[in-house]
């Protein structure tokens, strides 16, 4: 088998000539009508959701998309690829609540979240500071951070990502999506960073901590304290080459648990009484970036060695920190949201992209499909997930 690989322009444009001639008789202006092939909109369903996948996939601002068109002879203003943006996420916000519902059932949660900008809550920021200082305060007390956070949910077999922009950051909008939460299901494990703003009801959930970020603790500090750090960095090297090892052999989580206790177990048991001694013999001074990081080591310890203690339980973050990439590269590239419904927009529809990645679904098929059915996808949200939609189109 051959294969030719051809290029063309992200959008490419027919156009028609359409015949017109006058009855001579009545002077009526009769005009051909249209080929059947060409349809009723000026815009496919396939045209909007490449606009959907080149913006918010491969974060290329508006503006860029409508000076690489114009050069191509077929110009498509920016105001208009936002239009046709925004019917897709009308066509797809009930498939992203309905994946909430499932995600919200989740046993394992990776949690994060990174600034973001969105211009009314900048210019609503500036208006309560100004509020602030005519009442004689040097600033306002009321929140003005505006966060993305990304949740990344393993439900079963199935990943699940979602996104949420605005003022809340990672804890209340994981605490948002655990109200949905059905009561017979145990708590979740939830991994993340140890950072304040994760934290929800921690009696409602089992929280585990990135091991990585520990590890940082010490890798930054390396130069200045090597052979300290050394001790830190070998032992959870090898740590982390024993999980690589449960993967390769695609151990169930209660095997990988066996594994972790009998290999790992005893590395990080020594580990801690390591850590103990530079405090306790005055090794190290507390105050110092070292001890430092020793501190954090220790005081995390619990939800730092989950993967000893609960089967299932991650050792790192890193699957949540990638998933956030795709917002962060928005952010590089357009810099801003206009208001809080476009950011809602970019909430939904990357959402929609992440987790037909996860699923190994052409994410644009599947965007034309939410599109063209759009009346099915209301009636019945859960027919039309990236892992049931081509069953539903293969039905009578």
């Amino acid at each position: 088998m051959e294969v030719r690989i051809d290029g063309h322009g992200l959008l490419s444009a027919t156009r028609y000539a359409l015949q017109k001639l006058r009855c001579s008789a009545w002077g009526q202006i009769c005009t051909a009508a249209l080929p059947q092939e060409a349809g009723e909109e000026k815009y496919s369903a396939r045209a909007r959701a490449v606009l959907v996948v080149c913006h918010y996939y491969l974060g290329l601002p508006l503006y860029r998309l409508q000076s690489y068109q114009a050069m191509l002879g077929t110009p498509v203003p920016d105001a208009t690829q936002w239009d046709q943006i925004e019917k897709v996420g009308d066509c797809s916000y009930v498939v992203f609540e309905y994946l909430e519902t499932l995600a919200a059932q989740g046993e394992l949660i990776y949690q994060d979240d990174t600034s973001v900008r969105i211009l009314t809550l900048l210019k609503e920021n500036q208006e309560r500071q100004a509020r602030a200082e005519a009442m004689g305060f040097s600033r306002s007390k009321e929140r003005t951070g505006m966060f993305t956070t990304a949740l990344v949910v393993k439900v079963g077999e199935r990943i699940l990502c979602l996104y949420y922009s605005g003022r809340a950051h990672a804890g209340e909008n994981l605490a948002a999506l655990l109200e949905q939460r059905e009561a017979d299901h145990g708590k979740p494990l939830v991994m993340s960073d140890a950072l304040s703003r994760n934290e929800v009801d921690e009696t409602a959930v089992i929280r585990c901590h990135c091991l990585a970020h520990g590890r940082r603790q010490f890798s930054d500090l390396e130069d200045v304290f090597p052979v300290e750090c050394q001790v830190v960095i070998d032992v959870l090297k090898q740590v982390f080459d024993h999980d690589e090892q449960t993967r390769a052999e695609r151990m169930s989580p209660q095997a990988r648990l066996a594994y972790h206790q009998e290999y790992s177990g005893p590395l990080m048991d020594e580990l801690k009484r390591w850590l103990n001694k530079q405090v306790d013999a005055r090794l190290v001074e507390p105050n110092s970036s070292l001890g430092k990081a020793i501190a954090y080591m220790q005081s995390h310890w619990e939800t730092l060695t989950r993967f000893v203690q609960i089967a299932g339980a991650p050792l790192e973050n890193n699957m949540v920190e990638r998933a956030l990439k795709l917002f962060i590269r928005q952010r590089h590239n357009s810099l801003f949201y206009k208001n809080e419904h476009s950011a809602s927009i970019a909430s939904v529809l990357t959402s929609l992209i992440a987790t037909c990645i996860y699923a190994g679904v052409n994410v644009l098929d599947y965007l034309v499909a939410l599109q063209e059915h759009r009346a099915e996808v209301f009636a019945d949200p859960s027919a039309w997930l990236p892992w049931t939609y081509q069953a539903r189109l293969a039905s009578p």
